[in-house]
């Protein structure tokens, strides 16, 4: 028996195309064309786009943002950042990439995004289309988000990875791995700073930010009066990564945890007053504590 075939509602769509919109891709076809163009009459010049390349990555400014850290699982993973691969794609020149958000759907609470990178002169593309939900995770389970600008940049911030992966998917290997070994030795050589200047201002840096320097030890395993131009450049990325929220201070550098008899011991002695703790200020707020009122 014959079963009717259900047909399916076609998706909404504007009833009318403004004169902005038409316009806009009108552009959009021309400027394509004229990029083709453009790139077949100026061919990129290989040695003058290392020699770029190179250049830029001993800037400091770069290195210091050329890589990421953020947690997952039990692990940390590590890599070359999208700041790298954007100044990258502009070295090697006739390159365009982008973020574009495709439909955005309030009703299930996601995005339809597409990130790409397209190397003109050679015709190879990468992209990717995928979905962003409307949600952050946090301590306790995802939040959803509904304030607009909230959505906008949790889209920015999904998208960049991809955009990231698609600018390094269409560039030479050689050409990434060469910037990101120079990056890390401009990272290590510190702009010319004696290692135990650079020791001390990393120290400061991190008790701005709450981060101890017993904890930082212990996260290398070692006294800092120890520690190596490589350990101080470590410590920078894992910094900028801290600064941008990729990971937690206390995913990267764990509290020391306190066994059950050290808490039974301390609870059977006096406690002692903090040193400098007086007036009602806590100790951490006391001048020459070493820690930001």
């Amino acid at each position: 028996m014959n079963q009717p075939i259900e047909r399916m509602t076609p998706a909404a769509h504007p009833a009318r195309v403004g004169q902005g919109t038409a316009v806009e891709q009108s552009r959009a076809v021309a400027e394509v064309q004229a990029a083709i163009v453009v790139a077949q009459n100026c061919p990129r010049d290989i040695n003058a786009a290392i020699a770029e390349m190179r250049q830029s990555c001993t800037q400091p400014f770069l290195a210091e943002r050329a890589f990421f850290r953020y947690s997952r699982g039990q692990g940390t993973i590590t890599g070359a950042s999208v700041h790298l691969a954007r100044e990258l794609a502009r070295c090697w020149g006739n390159i365009q990439y982008g973020l574009v958000e495709m439909r955005r759907d309030d009703e299930f609470g996601q995005s339809e995004m597409q990130a790409f990178a397209w190397d003109v002169e050679k015709n190879s593309r990468n992209s990717s289309t995928f979905i962003v939900p409307h949600k952050r995770d946090q301590k306790g389970g995802p939040k959803q988000l509904t304030d607009m600008r909230d959505i906008y940049e949790n889209n920015a911030n999904n998208g960049a990875r991809r955009v990231r992966e698609a600018i390094f998917a269409i560039l030479p290997p050689w050409f990434v791995e060469e910037a990101k070994q120079l990056c890390s030795k401009t990272l290590q050589d510190g702009g010319g700073k004696p290692l135990p200047q650079r020791i001390a201002d990393a120290i400061r840096a991190f008790e701005g930010i709450g981060i101890t320097q017993d904890r930082i030890e212990t996260k290398l395993g070692r006294p800092s009066g120890k520690w190596t131009e490589f350990d101080v450049a470590q410590l920078l990325v894992a910094f900028q990564s801290v600064q941008r929220g990729e990971v937690t201070a206390d995913e990267e550098f764990p509290l020391p945890r306190v066994t059950v008899d050290e808490i039974a011991q301390q609870a059977g002695k006096p406690q002692p007053a903090a040193a400098g703790e007086s007036a009602g200020w806590p100790a951490a707020a006391q001048p020459g504590s070493g820690a930001r009122a």
